[in-house]
């Protein structure tokens, strides 16, 4: 039997945990799967058509906006195939949460991007973890008080 090859990348893709998600030249989401509903909280019907702002936080937007354009212009990123990259990002409730990711520009015969895929996760209990382990650790850095060093008044203020 052989194995419709068609049917296992829409599953792959569409039943996937990490969120994978494409947005056009323009920024709008034309792909948002399974795993995409479960980490941002939209479903695919609210998501499809909207900008990626939707999963941006505002103070980040505009950063965002620029990279996004300049990458889908130039045709370059300055992320290699496989870099790593981790983000803030924000539920449909206004949660911030902390996602990885990599991205696959998608190009046509021509080399100009058409759009942009992403493959996302939620870190944030990890990234919550990371940054407690690192309070602890500076906190017990941290100079301590001496005490076996005595406090004494000047001799002025022990005759009064």
């Amino acid at each position: 039997m052989t194995p419709d090859v068609d049917r296992f990348y829409r599953t792959l893709a569409c039943e996937a945990a990490d969120a994978i998600i494409y947005a056009d030249a323009e920024g709008r989401i034309g792909f948002w799967n399974k795993g995409a509903e479960r980490v941002f909280g939209f479903s695919a019907a609210e998501a499809m058509g909207q900008p990626l702002d939707i999963i941006i936080p505002q103070n980040l937007r505009e950063r965002h906006r620029l990279g996004y354009t300049g990458t889908v212009q130039s045709g370059k990123t300055r992320y290699g195939a496989g870099d790593l990259l981790a983000v803030p990002a924000q539920r449909k409730d206004g949660t911030r949460i902390s996602v990885e990711f990599t991205i696959l520009p998608f190009r046509d015969r021509t080399g100009r991007i058409l759009g942009i895929a992403a493959i996302l996760r939620d870190v944030t209990k990890r990234f919550e973890e990371m940054k407690a382990l690192r309070r602890a650790a500076a906190a017990r850095q941290a100079p301590q008080p001496d005490s076996r060093r005595a406090v004494v008044a000047p001799c002025e203020e022990r005759a009064r």
